[in-house]
């Protein structure tokens, strides 16, 4: 499977617009999927829930976290994280880190919207909340480029038995 560098990885996550699709488990059990802002910074992916949010309440009963950042266009690049989540700053101490809060919202809004949204939300407190990715399972991927073996789209294990991808794949070693 074609891989991301770890240059690749690090200006992908620094693109604008890209959202982080985080997974945790709620009390009873199921799993929970939200789509939300981040930033990544100091190896570290970045987000910010507000108080009430049922995932905040999850991660802070199992800090442990599924992250999923991915695209809609070629390559189709993805990274998925497995991870545990640290709560920096508790609902309240916004003001201790809104700098980070603007700078994730300039990853999606344009400044003058941004600082508009920031001040109109000023008064719901949310968590500021770090993934370190050092520590985190870690896995990317990306569409092969043209002339790159086929065979690396997908890991071996996901080839069907005899179709002609097995077969191509056959005389190279699984990953």
């Amino acid at each position: 499977m074609p891989q991301l560098t770890a240059d690749e990885v690090a200006r992908f996550l620094d693109e604008p617009g890209h959202l982080v699709r985080i997974g945790t488990v709620d009390g009873d059990g199921m799993p929970r999927v939200v789509p939300t802002w981040f930033l990544c910074r100091d190896d570290r992916i970045l987000f910010t829930p507000r108080a009430p949010a049922v995932f905040l309440g999850n991660l802070r009963r199992d800090p442990r976290i599924g992250l999923s950042v991915d695209e809609q266009a070629l390559p189709y690049r993805k990274i998925t994280v497995q991870g545990r989540a640290e709560i920096l700053h508790e609902p309240g101490e916004d003001d201790l880190w809104r700098d980070v809060y603007r700078a994730i919202a300039l990853r999606y809004l344009r400044a003058d919207a941004a600082d508009a949204y920031l001040d109109g939300t000023r008064d719901q407190p949310r968590a500021l909340v770090a993934v370190d990715l050092a520590s985190a399972r870690f896995t990317t991927w990306r569409l092969p480029d043209r002339g790159e073996d086929l065979t690396g789209i997908w890991h071996h294990r996901y080839y069907a038995d005899g179709s002609a991808l097995a077969r191509r794949a056959g005389d190279r070693p699984a990953d």
